[in-house]
């Protein structure tokens, strides 16, 4: 059995300069292969309302659709540290709003940890629900959240004055107790800059090298096609391949190809008899 990375073993690894890689998943199966293939964490991400349930952003998420994934990628990954994503609205309202939803995501979702967007403005929640006794992972840089109130799905920390912003934004990360900040859609010579500054891991998407990566699972396996973000890598095309295995499924039905001898169960032996005289009885 694989022994369980834990906050100390994620801090060893910034020290020692050794990348950690984290992936989105929201089912048990796609958990299951990531533990399989030996990933570092799994993040539940708010994502799951786009690349799984079809919502075109991620403001509709609920705290019952995150919970239920949850539960099923705990399943699938059980010796994997799992990070549940904090949906809109279910922190913004207040601190104590923050830790019960946050318990939530620990006694129910049976994650190892939370994840919120937003740097000194919700550092307030972030120390609340450290002192609850939960661990944060912050986000800061591109939020998508409130991409509105940022003027869309933009890079962000593109000049001076908006480096400065992304940057107090991860300190106030730190400086409330996260164990760990992502920052998305940043220059790299701004993540660079936060990784060497924060003693807490900084891992990027979008956002340059710094202690680890994050990507989506849909962008990752060619899964989500309404858009792909221009940091994302594609390593495969299911979508393709489960395309062209539906269109099989299709035709060999269409032409009376499945289903096939092998795939029929027969009568028992000896019972042929009665059920031809069963047969009759309904003729």
């Amino acid at each position: 059995m694989v022994k369980k990375l834990n906050r100390w073993d994620f801090l060893e690894m910034k020290r020692e300069g050794r990348q950690c890689v984290l992936v989105t998943a929201y089912d048990f199966p796609t958990a299951s292969f990531a533990e399989q293939a030996g990933m570092d964490m799994i993040l539940v991400g708010d994502s799951l309302g786009m690349v799984l349930l079809g919502y075109s952003s991620t403001v509709p998420v609920t705290m019952e659709e995150c919970l239920i994934l949850c539960r099923a990628v705990r399943r699938g990954a059980p010796d994997t540290w799992c990070i549940g994503d904090m949906p809109f609205m279910s922190y913004q309202v207040s601190a104590e709003q923050a830790v019960e939803n946050a318990g939530r995501f620990i006694k129910d979702g049976d994650m190892d940890c939370v994840k919120l967007e937003g740097g000194v403005r919700m550092a307030g929640r972030i120390e609340a629900i450290r002192d609850a006794g939960i661990l944060v992972m912050g986000h800061v840089g591109l939020t998508p959240q409130s991409s509105a109130a940022l003027g869309g799905f933009k890079a962000q920390g593109r000049d001076a004055a908006g480096a400065r912003a992304v940057i107090e934004d991860a300190l106030a990360v730190e400086k409330a107790g996260a164990f760990s900040v992502m920052v998305e859609g940043v220059p790299r010579e701004v993540t660079n800059f936060i990784a060497e500054k924060l003693r807490i891991p900084v891992y990027g998407t979008g956002a340059g090298h710094c202690d680890g990566q994050v990507q989506v699972v849909g962008d990752l396996l060619g899964l989500f096609e309404s858009f792909t973000p221009k940091f994302a890598k594609k390593y495969a095309d299911l979508a393709q391949v489960e395309i062209r295995a539906f269109q099989a499924y299709i035709d060999d039905v269409r032409h009376g190809r499945y289903p096939a001898e092998e795939h029929a169960y027969h009568v028992l032996k000896g019972e042929e008899e009665a059920l031809k005289e069963l047969f009759k009885e309904y003729a």
